[in-house]
């Protein structure tokens, strides 16, 4: 019997040639600057002109930065207030997947996604225009009810303009976490929610023993992505509150773009966004190594 030698696999040097100008654009456009970020927080750095290197003194500053810190504070509100809208979405979900009638479901599924089309600073300014302390459609709604004592200049109050800027968007069903709960439980065979209808299982107790640990994936995802976009935010508070008033609404992404542009602190303003990378990617890495864990745990219990 004559045995042949295994086959050499060939290398497809077609699709790393194929690749290599998407390599060369993200290099480009994106890790070059990225870089570049976190090198130039070592420097006073001028753009344009001569830079001189600093050391560590910009990261020096940053730990005596007392606003810098206090925006970490407002973006835990941020954070829970994320985490919490969640519920709206997940019980849309969960009533429209109970729809028997297709034709049903996709009526209600489009008019929930529809508006995620819409350009965010639409959304932004006319919430402005609602939060208007004289004209403002909330106010006039409380003074219609007879509520006009509580009326506030919403953007305006310390206390309560960051609550004012989170309630953007209310109800909070049209996004990302709508079709991610959504398109898992659809995804959830018929066969089982039939086995738990003959067993006499209630919807509540389906929805912790089955619909919950079958979304584990999705809800670390989201909560990867919330970790993300919190640590981002700041598209929304710069166009109506500039941080403001009085630092209630300050953010990270805002003191670092105001460091930058209007103290022109460049090299300062890198640092505080390399802190800023350096904790997304450490938050983002705790959440996927703690659900790694837990169904590696899972797994062996098995």
């Amino acid at each position: 019997m004559v045995v042949l030698p295994p086959k050499k696999k060939r290398a497809h040097w077609g699709i790393y040639v194929a690749l290599l100008p998407l390599a060369l654009v993200l290099g480009a456009f994106q890790y070059y600057p990225a870089l570049s970020g976190i090198w130039y927080s070592f420097w006073d750095w001028k753009p344009g002109f001569t830079s001189t290197f600093t050391g560590l003194d910009n990261y020096v500053r940053m730990f005596g930065d007392e606003i810098w810190w206090k925006s970490f504070g407002n973006l835990g509100i941020i954070f829970a207030f994320s985490v919490l809208t969640w519920v709206v979405p997940l019980v849309s979900a969960e009533l429209l997947v109970s729809l028997k009638s297709e034709r049903a479901q996709f009526i209600y599924r489009t008019l929930l996604i529809v508006p995620m089309a819409f350009p965010g600073v639409v959304t932004a300014l006319v919430w402005s225009f609602l939060y208007q302390p004289n004209n403002g459609v909330v106010n006039q709604i409380l003074r219609v009810f007879g509520l006009g004592d509580f009326a506030q200049n919403w953007l305006g109050n310390p206390e309560l303009a960051l609550i004012a800027l989170l309630f953007i968007g209310f109800p909070f069903v049209a996004g990302l976490p709508f079709l991610i709960f959504y398109s898992t439980l659809k995804n959830i065979p018929n066969e089982i929610f039939e086995a738990c209808a003959l067993d006499g299982v209630g919807r509540v107790r389906r929805f912790f023993a089955i619909d919950m640990p079958l979304m584990g994936r999705q809800v670390q995802l989201l909560l990867i992505l919330v970790i993300i976009n919190t640590l981002q935010y700041g598209f929304v508070a710069y166009i109506l509150t500039h941080g403001g008033p009085d630092n209630a609404t300050m953010v990270p992404v805002l003191r670092m773009l105001n460091q930058a542009y209007d103290g022109q602190a460049w090299g300062y303003a890198a640092a505080l966004s390399t802190t800023l990378f350096v904790f997304t990617i450490v938050l983002s890495a705790i959440v996927a190594l703690f659900r790694r864990r837990d169904t590696t745990t899972n797994v062996k219990g098995i």
